[in-house]
């Protein structure tokens, strides 16, 4: 049986495509954004998520620990510990649990399946997230393909950093991509997320050519890629693309923050501020004055 490595199943989801929608989260992403959301998608191993201000002092985990990671006041050396997952189990106040595991593929189409009555009545249907879902290619593959026999729509939310053969054997299964812009730039690009945006502009641009239903999404990160020359050269890209794909623009928050301490890592843009809806409003005009649809309204 396939199996996959997910780290979340999300229900009831209204903002990964249209109507109420499952939202399937893979594990393991090749970019490595400062600002990132869901840092615990980023890693494509196991790994333990510590929340403090649970914890009971019962010490059961520092008993069951063979590595020693936990220390007399209960904090975890992330040096020692290997994400075995033993502490999990005997923490009665859920102060420790590993995200990601390994999934066979009926198990997560059991809950695609589970919320039907909902897609049907609202248009909606499953969105395959992450981390990026091209990184485990068989997987979503065959997630796809289970979803197309249902008749469920299917979207697919990537960073599109894969390579093109991958996408090519993905694709026919999939109904919506949502696709995801950070800079056009590719040294600016490098910088902010570890990779080049080469793949990235080159795969939006073949989807484009062969007709699929895309919505670029750009993040709104204050300070990294919200500036007025930046965000022309990614409006003229776009606006450039068969069918010129309509754009969402997503602000930037701080909800993550206290994801980045539970995993024991620091975050590096903290006490950045998110932009108002003004900016956003600003922004957005940028984008217009490019001859690009934003879908946004504010």
């Amino acid at each position: 049986m396939i199996t996959g490595t997910i780290f979340d199943i999300r229900k009831y989801s209204l903002h990964d495509g249209p109507g109420i929608r499952t939202a399937v989260f893979f594990k393991g992403c090749p970019l490595e954004c400062a600002w990132c959301h869901n840092p615990e998608s980023q890693s494509f191993s196991p790994e333990l998520i510590v929340h403090p201000k649970r914890c009971i002092a019962c010490r059961a985990c520092v008993e069951v620990c063979l590595q020693a990671a936990i220390d007399e006041r209960l904090g975890t050396d992330r040096g020692r510990c290997l994400a075995c997952g033993d502490c999990v189990p005997v923490c009665f106040s859920d102060a420790r649990e590993l995200v990601g595991r390994e999934m066979r593929l009926d198990r997560v189409m059991d809950q695609i399946k589970s919320d039907r009555v909902f897609y049907e009545q609202s248009g909606g249907g499953v969105t395959f997230s992450g981390g990026e879902p091209l990184s485990q290619p068989v997987f979503l593959q065959a997630a796809l393909a289970a979803c197309r026999e249902l008749g469920i729509h299917t979207a697919l939310d990537t960073c599109g950093h894969a390579d093109w053969e991958v996408i090519d054997q993905v694709r026919s299964g999939v109904d919506l991509f949502l696709y995801d812009l950070k800079l056009f730039d590719e040294e600016r690009h490098k910088a902010a997320t570890g990779v080049s945006n080469a793949l990235v502009l080159d795969n939006l641009r073949r989807l484009s050519e062969l007709g699929h239903t895309v919505i670029v999404r750009i993040p709104i990160i204050p300070g990294a890629n919200d500036d007025r020359g930046g965000l022309e050269q990614l409006g003229a890209f776009v606006a450039a693309l068969p069918g010129a794909p309509p754009v969402e623009l997503l602000g930037y928050h701080q909800t993550a923050e206290a994801k980045y301490a539970s995993l024991g890592r620091e975050y590096a843009l903290k006490g950045l501020p998110s932009p108002d809806r003004e900016r956003m409003q600003s922004l957005a005009g940028i984008l217009s004055g490019c001859g690009v649809t934003v879908l946004n309204e504010w």
